[in-house]
Formats: structure tokens, sequence, C-alpha cells
């Protein structure tokens, strides 16, 4: 069944994207969060530039009698931050990100608009960039790509590390075990009701994925002469070849934890 947003939770409302792909799922999930009856909202990933989807961003605002104070990025991928300059042109507010002319954003901190705050935590992997926000009266976090409504992301090498991504994951999974977070607003893909057990299955998926990069690897992987080939043919006969090409980020990203080199790697 394909995911096309809407009220979320009792402050979420998603407005996704008309960018469906192997890469985007049914597309970029712009999310409206404001508490009820404020006057003031917040915006997390405005996605592409699509002028269409910012103004349909827009009437869900002032559907609710809000205005938009703050346009918030997870990270600097274009089908999340492309439209941001744009959009924050057509609400007057403000854009909060790391990195790209911005460094508003810092782990630990608590955004603040309209009595809705948002608690930030740092889960680079994905990107080195990579930011996510626990919605803590709705116990949920909005996770951009660092874990997805369905299917598992990519660690985009080199930008994204193996290394950082495993200890977000981490950090994800001690806000589920506490409590904390109970549900996942993803960058793609359909909320996730039982957060704890998909970043169970993200812990999971990447320790047998590291498995079979090294039993491919002892298979003779590195012995083709591009190693991330030798590996993309043994380990992951199972993905469709439309996403090979972010396979192959993984994979250099695996080669680069485990201290494998070579050409691609």
């Amino acid at each position: 069944m394909l995911w096309s947003g809407g009220q979320v939770t009792e402050r979420a409302f998603c407005v996704l994207a008309p960018n469906p792909g192997p890469m985007t799922l049914d597309g970029t999930n712009t999310w409206v969060l404001l508490e009820p009856g404020a006057t003031e909202a917040v915006v997390i990933d405005p996605g592409p530039l699509d002028d269409d989807h910012l103004q349909r961003v827009c009437r869900v605002v002032a559907d609710r009698g809000a205005r938009v104070t703050d346009t918030i990025l997870t990270h600097g991928h274009h089908d999340h931050a492309e439209a941001a300059p744009r959009f924050a042109e057509l609400t007057g507010s403000r854009v909060r990100a790391v990195g790209r002319g911005h460094d508003d954003l810092r782990d630990g901190d608590t955004i603040t608009t309209g009595g809705l705050d948002l608690r930030v935590v740092a889960t680079p992997g994905h990107t080195g960039d990579s930011m996510s926000f626990v919605l803590g009266a709705d116990h949920a976090l909005l996770t951009g790509d660092t874990v997805l409504g369905r299917g598992t992301t990519v660690v985009a090498h080199p930008d994204g590390e193996l290394a950082a991504y495993l200890e977000s994951l981490e950090r994800i999974a001690a806000l589920t075990g506490n409590g904390s977070v109970t549900t996942i607003l993803p960058g793609h893909g359909p909320t996730v009701p039982d957060a704890g057990a998909m970043v169970a299955y993200y812990r999971t998926h990447r320790a047998e994925r590291l498995e079979q990069v090294r039993q491919a690897l002892a298979d003779g992987a590195a012995l083709d002469g591009d190693p991330v080939e030798g590996v993309l043919e043994r380990a992951y006969a199972d993905v469709p070849r439309e996403v090979w090409p972010a396979a192959r980020m993984s994979i250099r990203a695996q080669l680069t934890y485990l201290g494998v080199s070579g050409r691609g790697a």
C-alpha cells in the first residue's frame, strides 16, 4: 500500500512531495509540526524545489491558523533540502541546518516554537550532517534518512561513514529503550509505529550485511580488480539493479569500515 501522508500524530502532519523513485520511495516526507491551537509552526525538510508542493505545505499551515517560523533540515541532500531557500522566502521563516552556511543545530539543543519542543539528536552516518529530532510530546523521532519507513537506508560514502551510522543506531535504540521514542516519522515511507522493532531490524541488517561482505571478500571479491564490484555481485544479488548505485556507496562505506582498500573503495 502506498504511503500518502496526512495527519500522523496530534502535532505532526506529513505532506508528501511528488518525487517518488527507487531512492525516495513514495516521495520525500515534508513534516509540519505545531501544537494544537498554536499560531507558530515548524516545517522539517521542505523537499525538492517544486512550487506546487511548497504551496500545499503553506496551505496546511494556513488552514491551522498558523505561520511557519522555522524551516529545519535533517540533512543536505537535494530531495530534502533543495527547496529550503525558496520556502524560507515564501514563509519568512529562518532555515536551521548543519553546514552549507548554517551551523544552527547542536546535539542536545531544544528548539521551542509556539509551545512545541524539539530536541536535536545528532545521528551522522547516512551523511555527515544527518540530524534527528525528538518530538517528545508525541514520543516520536523525525529521522530524515537515518531510518526509513520501509526498507533500509544507504550509507552515502564518502560523506557517510558506517562507524558513525552504527553509533547513531545505538543512540536511537537508547531512545526507544527508555520510552522517549515509540514512533518514527521518517524522511521517506510510512510512519513506523514500533520504533524499537525497526531499529532492532536495522542493527541486525547492518550486522548481516557486514558478514556478507566479509564472506564475499573471503570468496575472492577483492581479487576481481575492483572489490566494490566483486562484493556487489556476491553479496547484493537480492538488491534490484535500479538501486545498485546506492548499494555501491554502502559497499564502499563497509570496505572502509573493514579497512579494505582498492579501486573505488
